[in-house]
């Protein structure tokens, strides 16, 4: 039994490109307009989960008609348009039958109540069946992906937040390869991790995300039949160990981040993979510069820097030059620093390119004054650290919860060092308004940090306010 929701009986359509859609990304890489997209269902009150990746479906035109939410989303966008002016096809052309009324706004209708099933993708409907189901189609849509093996082997499949859950120890014994249905289902849950992330930090996830990560390489022990299958699955696998490297980073794992950074690598050079290849030495050199070995942190940027310059991805260097000068700041070699600075600089000037891989959705012109920040604040120059902290929180996409609360706190910080009490405890107040939301031990150490510095100056109604509401947080274990 194959894993494709795709009947042998609709015969193949290649998907035509969807130029109308092309036209209007415009000069935006498919990151930015992604987050044009989530920007967009906020102001409306829905929930999509918009990225790169999906833009370059519905580009592609392996998307021919959105799903309602995303509909509602792009009308909001471009008002006065129809899908078919967007370049879609007209949903009943789609589904193969007359369109389904809307489903409700919410996902919390009462019309779908918890554990009711209800109805997903047509199995007759040609588009991928990995197309975003934001709400209440999403989850199903992947669980039956997961499940076709059938019987007790497969029955603790479980998708939990992410879009992905397995039994690892059951996945060899499934008596079938793997397919297209698998590798999606594993992208979505890199996808879901990096945006709960991006909301959330990354504390409340990573055990949560072992489960994940077990399954994706079960899945590559059970083989697959087509080698573009068994690229995704690589390629799926080392983004996902990537992920879950990140979620033990910066909750303070710094050996299982280890661990988990060396695996993707090992992934992409057995499967060739140069793109896979940077991203793992990108985050080992940013892991190394935090663990206190800034000359490693040097080294692998640079090795990023070689594997990745054919890429053809502007963007993706200068995040990597800016790996490589958080190194030499922790050097303390202020020319290093400066020289790959300006080299980071130079390069996201020239503008986002479609070579820049989904993954660096999050690096837009905050994420670059936020590493300028961390450079001069390890080199000590405090005055410099806190203007380029205080721009980073300023032009960070509210979408990036956690970034706001991470560029807020090394700002607090730089403003404590530099001699602004008032000033950063005022800082350190924003960010524990939003320590409801994040959790991170990054951000945690880094406010306990900054607690200290400014002890001296505790009488200070401003101060002591901050004081008090930072040794009231419950302590993480």
């Amino acid at each position: 039994m194959t894993s494709s929701m795709v009947t042998s009986s609709q015969p193949h359509r290649p998907p035509r490109p969807n130029l109308a859609f092309r036209r209007l990304r415009g000069r935006r890489s498919p990151a930015e307009f992604a987050a044009d997209v989530r920007r967009a269902a906020r102001e409306i009150g829905e929930q999509v989960s918009c990225d790169a990746r999906y833009i370059g479906r519905v580009e592609a035109g392996e998307i021919r008609c959105p799903n309602y939410a995303y509909e509602r989303v792009f009308l909001h966008m471009f008002p006065g348009r129809t899908l078919t002016d967007l370049g879609f096809a007209p949903r009943s052309a789609v589904r193969g039958r007359a369109a389904r009324p809307a489903p409700p706004d919410s996902p919390a209708s009462p019309a779908y109540p918890t554990g009711e099933t209800r109805e997903g993708p047509d199995p007759y409907d040609p588009q991928d069946p990995f197309e975003t189901y934001d709400n209440y189609e999403e989850s199903d849509v992947l669980r039956r992906a997961f499940m076709t093996g059938g019987g007790a082997t497969v029955a603790a499949a479980s998708l939990g937040p992410f879009g992905l859950a397995l039994d690892a120890t059951a996945a060899p014994h499934l008596g079938r390869r793997v397919g297209s249905g698998e590798a999606g289902a594993l992208e979505e849950a890199v996808r879901r991790i990096r945006l709960l992330d991006d909301r959330h930090g990354a504390d409340g996830l990573y055990r949560r995300a072992a489960a994940p990560l077990r399954a994706a390489y079960a899945l590559l022990d059970a083989g697959t039949t087509r080698q573009t299958t068994a690229d995704r699955l690589h390629s799926g696998a080392g983004e996902l160990a990537i992920s879950v490297g990140w979620l033990a980073h910066d909750s303070g794992r710094f050996d299982d981040a280890r661990s988990h950074y060396a695996e993707a690598l090992a992934t992409a050079r057995m499967n060739g993979d140069a793109g896979l290849e940077a991203h793992a030495f990108c985050n080992t050199a940013f892991l190394a510069r935090d663990a206190g070995r800034p000359r490693e942190a040097v080294r692998a940027a640079q090795a990023a820097q070689r594997i990745a310059r054919p890429l053809g991805s502007p963007r993706l260097m200068s995040l990597l030059a800016l790996r490589e000068a958080g190194g030499w700041a922790g050097l303390a070699d202020r020319t290093g620093c400066e020289q790959a600075l300006a080299r980071a600089q130079a390069l996201y000037e020239r503008g986002p390119s479609d070579a820049d891989p989904e993954w660096m959705s999050f690096y837009g012109e905050a994420e670059l004054e936020g590493l300028k920040a961390q450079c001069w604040s390890a080199l000590g120059d405090w005055p410099r650290a806190a203007r380029h902290a205080a721009r980073a929180a300023h032009l960070q996409d509210p979408h990036f919860t956690r970034n706001i609360a991470l560029y807020t706190a090394e700002l607090a910080d730089d403003l404590a060092r530099g001699g602004r009490p008032d000033e950063a405890a005022s800082a350190g107040l924003r960010v524990l308004e939003l320590l409801g939301e994040v959790q991170s031990s990054r951000i945690q150490t880094m406010l306990a940090g900054t607690a200290r510095v400014l002890l001296p100056h505790r009488r200070a109604s401003g101060v002591s306010r901050f004081l008090e509401k930072h040794a009231s947080l419950p302590r993480t274990a």
